[in-house]
């Protein structure tokens, strides 16, 4: 299949996916397409959002309608990385054996990651980073294709461990899940309450996947769509060649070149399923801010003037 067949079938792919998901799922359709552009990029994403706004149903959904297998995690204080990642035991022939933990699945959602102390954060970013894990001297591969989706309660703090600026860079998207609409919360009321279980099918397999990732990686995009990345990552450095006043005023620490890479690699996925050939300017800031929100720091004027990430990054397009 030519390239041009294979981006078609990819715009069809993703239609039929929406339309599945949308069976269960009512309204976020942005953090959707954001979670379908990552798988496309191999990507990974937090999701952040109080409670009860369907976090956990929306990844469980997805990952029916790829047809992929699917692990949740709880993370909590008491969570060690054996029980993410698995150990090695003792079998009735007194030999080594290795018991695989959750970590070996496609899609792992990693349910209120700020839970757990640092030791377990770490032990999930690392299999993130380098898709695979290594158990006393033995490596092990990772299952292809590999998604860590986690979520974040934002309004508990206490009791909680955030994840530090270098382990929140390995997300390629921070998504915010907002409140549904009346009209969507209405909706949502109706399909849950009643005794009709919504069937989601599978659209794609993870061969598919796989074969559109590499896909996605062969679009070509132009200098100026590349410089453009390039610059709108560097804007964001204060007291750089680039950086802009508002920079300057209300930022601490700016985006790293991961938040260039993935701001190409999610302007080709959207061009993607945007029936467009190569990516423009556009389509770098369609998914510009789910890409820097989390990898920009405030400084506590910005806190105390209520200039928020949003505010910042709209100012440097």
């Amino acid at each position: 299949m030519s390239d041009v067949a294979a981006l078609k079938e990819l715009v069809e792919k993703h239609h039929s996916l929406k339309q599945e998901i949308g069976k269960v799922i009512i309204g976020q359709n942005e953090a959707v397409n954001h979670i379908l552009i990552s798988i496309l990029c191999s990507g990974h994403s937090l999701l952040i959002g109080v409670p009860g706004l369907a976090k956990t149903l929306m990844v469980q959904t997805i990952s029916e309608t790829l047809g992929l297998d699917f692990k949740r995690i709880q993370f909590t204080p008491d969570l060690m990385p054996s029980d993410i990642l698995g150990s090695e035991i003792l079998d009735e022939t007194t030999h080594f054996k290795f018991l695989k933990g959750p970590i070996f699945s496609n899609i792992i959602l990693a349910d209120e990651i700020n839970r757990t102390p640092p030791k377990t954060q770490a032990a999930l970013l690392e299999a993130m980073q380098e898709r695979s894990v290594t158990i006393s001297g033995h490596q092990h591969k990772l299952a292809n294709p590999f998604f860590v989706l986690a979520t974040q309660n934002p309004i508990e703090q206490e009791g909680t461990y955030p994840l530090p600026e270098a382990q929140l860079d390995r997300f390629m998207f921070s998504i915010n899940l907002d409140y549904p609409s009346f009209k969507e919360e209405v909706e949502v009321v109706k399909s849950t309450t009643n005794d009709v279980k919504k069937v989601v099918n599978t659209i794609l397999s993870a061969e598919e996947i796989v074969n559109f990732q590499r896909l996605i990686r062969r679009i070509p995009v132009a200098d100026n769509v590349i410089e453009y990345a390039v610059k709108l990552a560097s804007k964001t450095r204060p007291n750089t060649d680039y950086s802009t006043k508002m920079v300057n005023d209300y930022i601490d620490w700016g985006a790293g070149p991961r938040a260039s890479q993935f701001l190409i690699l999610g302007a080709k996925a959207n061009a993607a399923i945007n029936e467009k050939y190569s990516p423009d300017i556009e389509d770098v800031q369609a998914v510009a801010y789910a890409i820097l929100r989390h990898r920009i720091v405030r400084n506590y004027k910005a806190e105390a003037e209520g200039i928020s990430e949003k505010q910042i990054i709209e100012s440097l397009f």
